[in-house]
């Protein structure tokens, strides 16, 4: 019988044997996704003020939404994750401690 070595059950489960980050490839496909979203979304924007142009004040919210999709889109795009914080493993040697004993003084 193959049992996972947690106990649990899950034959089927992969197990996670690394901490590795997504490929540069894997990044930058959904940072283009991101993009290409957030670009198709501002071309409805203007679309959707056209056709409520008698109602003004809902036009008007439909630009203002649209004009900074593309500078939001471009910096969404050109982020990527931050980097991993790596804890440096030093040597770190005890420190030795002095003598813990009264010492006589012998005043002249």
């Amino acid at each position: 019988m193959n049992r996972s070595p947690r106990g649990t059950g899950d034959e089927d489960a992969p197990v996670l044997i690394t901490e590795a980050a997504p490929s540069y490839e894997d990044e930058h496909a959904a940072r283009k996704r991101k993009y290409m979203l957030m670009m198709g979304m501002r071309f409805p924007c203007l679309v959707l003020a056209g056709i409520f142009y008698h109602t003004w004040w809902l036009a008007l919210l439909f630009i203002v939404i649209s004009i900074p999709l593309p500078w939001v889109a471009v910096l969404i795009a050109n982020d990527r994750p931050p980097r991993k914080s790596e804890k440096v493993n030093r040597y770190q040697r005890n420190a030795k401690a002095i003598e813990h004993r009264e010492h006589r003084i012998i005043d002249g």
